[in-house]
């Protein structure tokens, strides 16, 4: 099934239940009035929801509308917890040696992760708003997975039954208060502004075989401006699955219902698929060039992220924004 959020009904929005073709919905307010309360009680609502979804995509649900993404929310308007990980190793390896810096050797068996912002989550057509361009605005399109309940020192083995939905995520970073920050030897702050999230989730036996070992296997397609920018393959060159990323966020503490964990930037050794974040592009110009040749966002800027299935159709929505000025 596919959930989303309406923006009405307060700051967690109004859950409804999606199409497969994303063209209609139903709100699913007699189940459950919002996707956290929808989490919180996974093992009963599930089922519910379930059976709306295939009363809707059977052309049978009662009160269905058509589906305006512009009214949507993020369909977790804000979340208890956001861990943001970094699975994809040719990114990390490209960004070290540009600044001549080895990866270390914890790096492939020990995932990297940082505590991401979690307050609030941007819907998939609102704008960035970013107080200054000398901030260095970039996008970074990744997949998430959404969780129940995890009990602490899960295996990975057992995180695996924990993830209940997918989705992507527009991690915006402002990659010039980065050095600062982490010369700081504290973590991200100011430069991990809001994120974004697609339009919908979706439950992982909607993605049928393109959900493989806990990792999905179809390209995140970005354009920007309109203009193709990338296509990394997220089902390749990911050295940490989903299941291994929620173990390691729950190695010293459980994780509640509603804990968004994301991939990284999805990044492949194969440059000519392109990149998912405008420092990753960066990275491999100053590799091969000796510098950057392509600017990060400036104001009034536009970006779109999306996966679609082997047919061409949309799965998650796209993620469409513009960079606008505070």
């Amino acid at each position: 099934m596919k959930l989303g959020s309406l923006k009405e009904g307060g700051r967690d929005g109004t859950l409804i239940v999606v199409s497969r073709d994303l063209q209609h919905a139903v709100t699913a307010t007699g189940i459950a009035a919002t996707m956290q309360a929808a989490l919180d009680d996974w093992s009963n609502t599930a089922p519910r929801l379930n059976a709306l979804s295939d009363a809707l995509n059977a052309g049978q649900a009662t009160g269905a509308f058509a589906l305006d993404m512009a009214a949507l929310a993020a369909p977790l308007p804000r979340a208890y917890e956001f861990v943001d990980g970094s699975a994809y190793l040719p990114h990390v390896e490209r960004v070290r040696r540009a600044r001549g810096a080895e990866v270390p050797e914890s790096f492939y068996v020990d995932p990297l992760m940082y505590q991401a912002t979690s307050a609030g989550f941007l819907g998939p057509r609102d704008a960035v708003v970013v107080p200054s361009e000398e901030y260095g605005i970039d996008l970074e399109a990744e997949v998430v997975v959404i969780t129940d309940d995890v009990p602490m020192a899960v295996t990975a083995e057992q995180a695996a039954g924990y993830i209940q939905l997918v989705g992507l995520v527009n991690d915006v970073s402002l990659r010039n208060l980065i050095p600062g920050e982490l010369a700081k030897g504290f973590g991200f702050l100011q430069s991990k502004p809001r994120s974004a999230l697609s339009p919908v989730f979706v439950t992982p036996d909607e993605l049928g075989d393109a959900w493989q070992g806990e990792k999905l296997h179809l390209p995140m397609r970005t354009w920007l401006n309109g203009k193709w920018f990338g296509e990394a393959e997220c089902g390749v060159d990911m050295q940490f699955n989903f299941a291994q990323l929620v173990a390691h966020a729950a190695k010293t503490r459980p994780l509640t219902a509603g804990t968004i964990v994301g991939s990284g930037t999805i990044a492949n050794e194969d440059t000519s698929k392109g990149a998912s974040c405008l420092a990753e592009q960066r990275t491999v110009e100053t590799l091969r060039d000796g510098k950057p040749s392509t600017p990060f966002l400036a104001f009034g800027d536009t970006l779109r992220i999306e996966v679609t299935d082997k047919q061409g159709a949309s799965i998650f929505g796209a993620i469409e924004q513009r960079i606008a000025s505070l």
